[in-house]
C-alpha cells in the first residue's frame, strides 16, 4: 500500500464514497446558482433586477457560515461522522425540493428562501468534510487525500457552473422542469452514495453543544488560533479563498472586455475560468508527488510565489484593451498574448493547489481529532470573511471614488489588470509576512530543495512514531553534515536538532539552522558554558512540548559505523523525569548515508578535502529513513538500549 498512488484512493470504500458526496454536493450547488441566473433572463427581468438578484445570491448562500458554522463544528465534533454526511444530504433532498418548486412557480423569493437554506446545509457539511480525513487516510495518505478533494471540488464547481447556465438552453421552453428535476436528482443521488459511506467515530461525543452561535463563535475562533502553525495555515487557507475570490469575481467582465469576448455570451469566460479550475485541480493532484506522500510545508511557499509570478505576468500579457472584440474561444488564442494568458490563469491556478492542499494537510495532522470539526468551523467563519471582504474590495478598487454624507472620498479605479497586478503585490507581501511569522515554511522548502535534488528519499513507519503533539526526544545514528535536513524533510513537525556549533555555522547552512532552533552543542573540553547552555535549551524545549532532535553518537562516523551513544541522552532524560514530565524518545536510522556526499567516505579512505564533496556514485543515491514505535518505558532509554535499537533499525544498510 506505502507505494501505491492516491488514485489507489478512489477504488477504496472508504474514500470513494465519501469524495463522491462532497463532489456532488459541490456541483449541484453551482447547478442551482446557476439556474438562478439562468432563470432570470428566461424572465426577462430588468437590469437592475437582476443585479440585485445576482449579489443577493452569493450573499444569502454565505450568511449562514457566519450564523452557524460554530454550532456545526460542535454537531460535527459530537455525532459519528457518517450519519451525519446521511443527515445533511437528506437536508438537501428536501432543500431542493424546495427550489424546485420555486423553479415551477419562477419565483425568485422561494428560490431565494432555497438557496438560503443551501448555504446552511453546507454549513453543516463543511467541518465533517474535512475532519472525517485524518479518521479514514492514514498519515502518509492525507496529502493526496486532500489534493483528490481539492481537485473534485474545483472540477466540480466548473462542471456544476456550466451546466447550469446551458441547462435552461438545452431543455428550451422546459428549462424550469430540467432544472427542477436535476437539482433533486442530484440530491438524491448524494444521499444514496452517503449511505455506502463506512461508519467514522466522533471526535467528541461526551461534548454539549452550547446552541448560542456568538459566544460559541468567539470559542471556535479562539480553538482555531490556539496553535501557532496550525493559526497560520488557517491563515493561508483564508488568503487562497480571498486571492480565488478576487480573481474569479473579475473573470466574466475581463473576458468581454480585455479579452475581447462576445458581448452577453458566457464562452470566453468559461473557458478562463476552466483554465483556473484545471490549474488548481492539476496542482493539486501533483502535492502527493512532490510532497513524497508527507505533509510537507515547504510546498507553501512554493506555491505563494508562483502565484505572484503568474499574476503579475498576467498583468504584462494584456494591461490595455484586446486588439479585436467579439472573439470566439479559437479566435482569442490566435491573438497576440493569447495563449500567454490562458498560460498564466492555468498556472495561478496550478501554484493555487500547490499552496492550500499542504495547509488544509497540516491542520488535519496537528489539531487533536476531538478538536478538529471545531477547527474546521473556526476556519470556514475566517473563510466567509475573507470572502466577503474580498468581493466588496474587488468592487471598490475599481471605482474612482464615492460619496458619503455629501463628502467625496477619492479611491484608486484601477482596471481590471491593475486588479491582478495589485493582488499579485498584495499576494507576495502577505506571504513574506506569514513566512516572516513562521520561518518554518522557507526553512521546509530549502530543506524540501536540497535534500530531494540530492537524494532520492524513502521513509518508513516515521509518522506513526512521531507524536501529533508534545514532547518527544528524536535519537539518531549521525553519518554526514546533510543528516539534520533529511530527517525534517520526514518528519512532519518541526523539530531543534542538536547539532555540533560547527556544523551549525557551515556558510550556507547557518540561515536554514538558525531559524529552524537548531541548538549548538560543544564538548565539555572546548566550551563547557556552550555546552551547559545546550543542555538547558533543550529542557526547556521539551518542556514547551517541542521535538527535540539528537546524534547520541557526538560526531559524524568517520567509518560507516554507528559509535557508542554518549551519556548525554540520559542525562536530557533525566532532568525531564525530575521536572515531572516523562518524554517518550523516537529511535530513527539513516540507511544509505554513508555512500552519499557529505560524508566521510572518502576520508576514512584517503582522499582529499575535495573529494569528500563529490557528487555520489549513483547519483541521486536512494536514503531510508526508518523509525521504530515510541519507546516510553525508561529501562529502554538507556544509552546501550537506544543504540542497539538505532543499530537494528539501520541493519546492514549503512
Amino acid at each position: 500500500m506505502a507505494g501505491q498512488s492516491q488514485f489507489a484512493l478512489l477504488r477504496q470504500r472508504r474514500f470513494l464514497p465519501y469524495f463522491t458526496v462532497q463532489a456532488l454536493g459541490a456541483f449541484n450547488d453551482n447547478v442551482y446558482r446557476q439556474s438562478i441566473i439562468a432563470l432570470l433572463f428566461v424572465l426577462g427581468v430588468s437590469t437592475a433586477e437582476r443585479t440585485l438578484y445576482t449579489n443577493l445570491a452569493p450573499a444569502l448562500f454565505i450568511l449562514p457560515y457566519f450564523l452557524f458554522s460554530a454550532i456545526a463544528g460542535q454537531i460535527a465534533e459530537k455525532v459519528e461522522k457518517q450519519k451525519l454526511i446521511v443527515v445533511t444530504t437528506a437536508m438537501e433532498i428536501g432543500i431542493m425540493s424546495l427550489a424546485a418548486i420555486g423553479f415551477l412557480l419562477a419565483s425568485m423569493p422561494v428560490l431565494l428562501v432555497a438557496l438560503f437554506l443551501t448555504g446552511t446545509q453546507s454549513t453543516l457539511f463543511g467541518p465533517v468534510k474535512y475532519s472525517i480525513l485524518p479518521s479514514v487516510l492514514r498519515p502518509e495518505e492525507l496529502t493526496g487525500g486532500n489534493g483528490l478533494v481539492e481537485m473534485g471540488t474545483s472540477i466540480a464547481i466548473l462542471a456544476g457552473m456550466i451546466y447550469g447556465g446551458l441547462v435552461f438552453k438545452i431543455a428550451g421552453s422546459y428549462g424550469p422542469e430540467a432544472a427542477a428535476a436535476s437539482v433533486v436528482a442530484l440530491a438524491v443521488t448524494g444521499n444514496v452514495v452517503a449511505r455506502l459511506i463506512p461508519k467514522v467515530d466522533a471526535g467528541a461525543p461526551e461534548l454539549k453543544v452550547n446552541w448560542n452561535p456568538v459566544p460559541e463563535s468567539v470559542a471556535v475562533m479562539r480553538l482555531a488560533r490556539r496553535q501557532l502553525a496550525v493559526r497560520n495555515a488557517i491563515l493561508g487557507v483564508s488568503w487562497f479563498w480571498f486571492v480565488g475570490t478576487v480573481l474569479t469575481a473579475q473573470l466574466p467582465t475581463y473576458a468581454e472586455v480585455h479579452l475581447g469576448g462576445v458581448v452577453n455570451d458566457t464562452a470566453l469566460y468559461i473557458f478562463a475560468l476552466a483554465l483556473f479550475s484545471v490549474g488548481v485541480g492539476v496542482g493539486s493532484l501533483l502535492c502527493e508527488k512532490l510532497s513524497a506522500r508527507t505533509v510537507e510545508l515547504g510546498l507553501v511557499p512554493l506555491g505563494a510565489f508562483g502565484i505572484t509570478v503568474f499574476l503579475l505576468d498576467l498583468y504584462l500579457a494584456r494591461p490595455g484593451q484586446p486588439p479585436a472584440t467579439g472573439l470566439s474561444i479559437a479566435a482569442f488564442l490566435a491573438t497576440p498574448g493569447g495563449w500567454r494568458i490562458a498560460l498564466d490563469l492555468t498556472g495561478i491556478g496550478l501554484f493555487t493547489g500547490v499552496f492550500v492542499v499542504p495547509l488544509f494537510a497540516l491542520i488535519q495532522s496537528r489539531t487533536p481529532k476531538s478538536e478538529l470539526s471545531r477547527v474546521i468551523a473556526g476556519l470556514n467563519i475566517q473563510n466567509s470573511l475573507f470572502i466577503v471582504t474580498a468581493a466588496v474590495l474587488g468592487v471598490l478598487v475599481q471605482m474612482d471614488g464615492v460619496t458619503l454624507a455629501g463628502l467625496r472620498i477619492p479611491l484608486p479605479g484601477l482596471s481590471i489588470p491593475q486588479v491582478f497586478l495589485a493582488l499579485g503585490v498584495a499576494n507576495l507581501l502577505v506571504a513574506v509576512w506569514i513566512f516572516t511569522l513562521v520561518p518554518e515554511f522557507l526553512m521546509r522548502l530549502a530543506s524540501m530543495v536540497l535534500v530531494r535534488t540530492l537524494y532520492r528519499l524513502r521513509e518508513r513507519d516515521v509518522d506513526p512514531a512521531i507524536p501529533a503533539e508534545g514532547p518527544a526526544l528524536i535519537v539518531c545514528n549521525h553519518v554526514s553534515y546533510m543528516d539534520a535536513l533529511i530527517l525534517a524533510a520526514t518528519i512532519p513537525r518541526p523539530v531543534r536538532f542538536v547539532m555540533d556549533h560547527r556544523i551549525f555555522a557551515i556558510p550556507g547552512m547557518r540561515w536554514i539552522f538558525r531559524h529552524a532552533k537548531a541548538i549548538p552543542i560543544a564538548g565539555a573540553r572546548d566550551d563547557p558554558a556552550l555546552m551547559q547552555r545546550a543542555f538547558d535549551a533543550i529542557d526547556a524545549a521539551l518542556a514547551e512540548g517541542e521535538l527535540v532532535g539528537i546524534f547520541p553518537e557526538g560526531r559524524l562516523t568517520r567509518d560507516g559505523e554507528i559509535a557508542a551513544f554518549r551519556g548525554g541522552v540520559e542525562r536530557i532524560l533525566a532532568r525531564a523525569a525530575e521536572r515531572g514530565q516523562p518524554v517518550p524518545v523516537v529511535a530513527m536510522a539513516l540507511r544509505g548515508m554513508w555512500s552519499s556526499m557529505w560524508s566521510r567516505r572518502s576520508e576514512a579512505a584517503g582522499a582529499g578535502r575535495l573529494a569528500r564533496m563529490r557528487v555520489p556514485r549513483r547519483f541521486r543515491a536512494q536514503v531510508e529513513v526508518v523509525a521504530a514505535p515510541r519507546i516510553v518505558e525508561p529501562a529502554a532509554m538507556s544509552a546501550a538500549a537506544l543504540e542497539a535499537c538505532v543499530r537494528g533499525l539501520r541493519g546492514d544498510a549503512a
